[in-house]
């Protein structure tokens, strides 16, 4: 009689026990704080249980990411809607994650165009997989079908990239009729030619997508403002750390796998770039990283351009001196060009300001360090650089961004200080958001107090 319930006692505790080491945090429920399955076998990627461990002693607020999915949907749909486009077709992996929120092979996906999304008017969503994964989707239910068959790039396709083309076209029209009715008008990011021609041959209007996405993922919902915070303390965490293993003796490379392993260990994904340099190679700025040893009294500069953790960009750059002695009055005195350049810019964000204003207005650089000015003085920051790029005076466009900020916004503000033929740059970036009433800095990162001449 007491056999059997003490086998059953003892078979629903391996089941309890199975259930907790098949979680992702044994301390928790069905769900993490992000609102995500604890699920140790999920397909869905996410921040690592060491990532969780310092927000929470942060005191930071985990997004909701369900919510911040829905957020993105209804705003791209709502783009659609507002230029009375039938749809949006978007092959770029960024604007396929901000979608969709899902990934797959991302960089090689970016120039390997295998996946496609395409949203409705109606907000049907259909994502097209590679056809081993047609799996990694499943996780967000605001897309309605997993396709395959988007591929019409060479290496796949050889010299039937044409009939490649005109069968995925075939499912699109299809797709169209059925959500969009007779409306022909299509906007498109990034497309093969010969997915351009069969467009246009079934007779679609092609549009600019790229404004579309752009324009989109310019405004950050809460959740997504939630999910930046955590990825800033996540990617300035990693910074720290790679500041702290830098040493005198190391080549750049060992000091740069430093932020990819950080990064990587709390569910970051990529760095976009390889800028980070030593002494001597930090002028002329965008030289990559590569052999070269940090020597003593020299300086290290860098520009995270990180994709972190929710596959948000933490796009911030400083410069560090490592040595016995102290920086000449030269290199302290750009340090504090930089560094007042970005203050003073920062200054100006809030909701309203035309981005004309933002490039004449501000702080100028001194005529000796004008010539090798950074390539923008701010840009837009979401899921990488993003829609829109605030210009220095002489580089100004006239028409290109005739626009004003508004709240939601985030801006990765620059400096880059150096003269012509000199031995030293110093490069300087914070990350702001654009609030209702004016800015928030998210970079907390200190400036080195040996290069400020404290």
């Amino acid at each position: 009689m007491f056999l059997p319930l003490i086998k059953q006692i003892g078979m629903m505790a391996m089941k309890q026990y199975y259930s907790d080491i098949r979680k992702i945090d044994p301390s928790r429920g069905t769900t993490l704080g992000d609102g995500t399955p604890n699920d140790l076998d999920r397909i869905e990627i996410g921040p690592t249980q060491l990532a969780f461990r310092e927000w929470e002693r942060a005191g930071l607020t985990l997004p909701n990411l369900q919510r911040m999915r829905e957020f993105r949907w209804k705003r791209l749909t709502q783009h659609i809607v507002e230029r009375h486009y039938g749809g949006l077709l978007m092959f770029d992996p960024l604007n396929i994650r901000y979608a969709t929120d899902t990934t797959n092979m991302q960089l090689w996906n970016t120039h390997n165009p295998f996946r496609a999304v395409l949203l409705c008017a109606d907000g049907y969503m259909v994502i097209w997989d590679y056809k081993n994964s047609p799996f990694l989707a499943d996780f967000n239910p605001l897309v309605r079908e997993c396709r395959s068959g988007a591929s019409s790039f060479y290496m796949v396709s050889g010299d039937k990239g044409e009939d490649d083309a005109r069968s995925f076209v075939v499912q699109v029209d299809e797709l169209m009729r059925e959500h969009s009715g007779d409306n022909r008008a299509l906007a498109v990011d990034k497309i093969q030619i010969a997915g351009l021609k069969a467009l246009e041959a079934t007779g679609f209007t092609i549009e600019e997508g790229e404004e579309v996405t752009e324009k989109s993922r310019s405004i950050k919902g809460p959740d997504e403002i939630l999910a930046m915070r955590c990825a800033m303390h996540a990617g300035e965490t990693a910074v720290g750390a790679m500041y702290e293993q830098t040493r005198t003796g190391l080549s750049e490379d060992e000091i740069w796998a430093v932020l990819h392993a950080e990064n990587i260990k709390r569910g970051g994904e990529w760095i976009e770039t390889r800028l980070l340099t030593t002494g001597p190679r930090t002028n002329p700025w965008f030289q990559e990283c590569g052999p070269r040893i940090l020597q003593n009294n020299e300086i290290v500069a860098f520009d995270t351009d990180l994709i972190g953790t929710y596959g948000i960009c933490v796009d911030i750059s400083r410069t560090w001196w490592f040595g016995d002695d102290k920086p000449s009055n030269e290199m302290v005195y750009a340090m504090r060009h930089a560094h007042e350049h970005i203050m003073t810019n920062i200054e100006m964000l809030k909701p309203g300001v035309s981005m004309s204003e933002l490039t004449y207005g501000g702080h100028h650089l001194d005529d000796v360090f004008e010539p090798l000015k950074y390539g923008c003085k701010m840009h837009g920051v979401g899921l990488c650089d993003e829609w829109p790029t605030i210009a220095y005076p002489s580089q100004f466009v006239e028409g290109a961004f005739d626009y004003v900020l508004e709240p939601g916004m985030v801006l990765c503000v620059e400096a880059l200080v150096g003269a012509v033929g000199g031995d030293f740059s110093i490069k300087l970036e914070d990350q702001v958001l654009i609030t209702q009433d004016g800015h928030e800095n998210l970079t907390t990162y200190p400036f080195d107090p040996v290069l400020m001449g404290n």
